[in-house]
């Protein structure tokens, strides 16, 4: 089968970063499905792991963890899926990824493609489906109010994948009054016309902007980017007794900024179910079914700003190129292999 792979770690100017490979297609065990794949989306996640992280010596690393593709066999102990299901989902950061013709995924953090949706326009959302997901609804528990504060959530990155996700969520299953940061015209208009009640920008003083807004100072802050350089400026503008989640990789916080808040401090990695299979794996299957049903019925949109066909070694660094310029909007897309 057709797949894209690299050997040796680095950076994306090497001749052999991301190379166009022939690999055996495996097959499913347990609770598996083999899915063949139609289309994959890039994340950051892929381009950390390209600069960083080389296979077993002779081996090939193979990336991709959104993917969209039909179910072409399941394993023995699958219940959820029969072959031609068509799906969607993020898969495991400890397995192959999906940049391939055929893919092995656990069945328990697959959700059933929505049916309004091409392949591309499904394909940008698993990752950031579930990140945003988790992070309001079980890291930051925006349901549950911050006294005195306003009842609001400040994204930051508003225009990035996860935040274009994140506040289509907040404004359609929360009564949140959503804050975005976006710093260009561009990613302005686009967080607008995904949602959110103000616009403010993260190139400038983040307080002072929010302060201006009249609302007071907002219970919640997801900060999906440049955490570390915003951090003073979070601290000063969230409520007291507020609650911080964050997603990015930041060198180094300086937590006590918060202490005098008691402002809790949240991390989300959508990782961590499928890899250290807990004990409620499937709740990521479940949320990717109801992200389908609410995309089926017109509450949410598709990310997608830009597809690229077909998948291959060539498309793919075009896109990790992107991503690492840091002027990405939205997901970007791969559809189809080449035949």
């Amino acid at each position: 089968m057709k797949a894209i792979g690299y050997r040796q770690a680095g950076p994306l100017d090497r001749d052999d970063a991301l190379l166009d490979i022939e690999l055996d297609r495996p097959a499913p065990r347990g609770r598996d499905l083999l899915v063949e794949v139609a289309a994959v989306s890039v994340n950051p996640v892929d381009t950390k792991i390209r600069r960083n992280v080389s296979p077993e010596p002779g081996q090939w690393k193979v990336l991709g963890w959104d993917a969209v593709g039909r179910v072409a066999a399941a394993g023995p102990e699958a219940t959820r899926f029969q072959p031609g299901d068509a799906v969607f989902y993020a898969g495991a950061l400890d397995r192959a990824g999906a940049n391939s013709e055929f893919h092995l995924v656990d069945e328990r953090i697959v959700g059933r493609k929505p049916r309004s949706l091409g392949d591309a326009e499904a394909a940008a959302l698993p990752l950031t489906a579930i990140t945003a997901w988790e992070m309001l609804f079980d890291r930051l528990d925006v349901r549950r109010p911050v006294p005195g504060a306003a009842n609001a959530v400040l994204i930051v990155g508003g225009a990035g994948g996860v935040g274009s996700i994140a506040i289509q969520l907040a404004k359609a299953l929360t009564d949140l009054t959503v804050i975005a940061t976006a710093s260009r015209p561009e990613t302005r208009a686009w967080v607008q016309a995904l949602g959110a009640d103000h616009v403010v920008d993260h190139g400038q003083p983040l307080a002072a902007q929010v302060a201006a807004l009249g609302l007071g100072q907002p219970a919640f802050v997801f900060s999906t980017t440049a955490t570390d350089r915003h951090a003073a400026q979070i601290a000063e503008l969230i409520a007291p007794q507020g609650r911080l989640g964050l997603i990015d990789d930041p060198e180094a916080i300086d937590v006590k900024l918060f202490k005098r808040k008691s402002v809790s401090i949240h991390w989300e990695f959508m990782y961590t179910r499928s890899m250290f299979g807990t004990v409620d794996i499937e709740e990521q299957g479940r949320l990717l079914d109801e992200v389908s049903r609410l995309v089926d019925a017109g509450r949410l949109r598709t990310t997608l700003t830009e597809t690229l066909r077909p998948i291959d070694a060539a498309n793919l660094r075009k896109a990790h190129a992107l991503l690492e310029s840091g002027r990405a909007r939205g997901k970007i897309v791969l559809e189809g292999f080449r035949a």
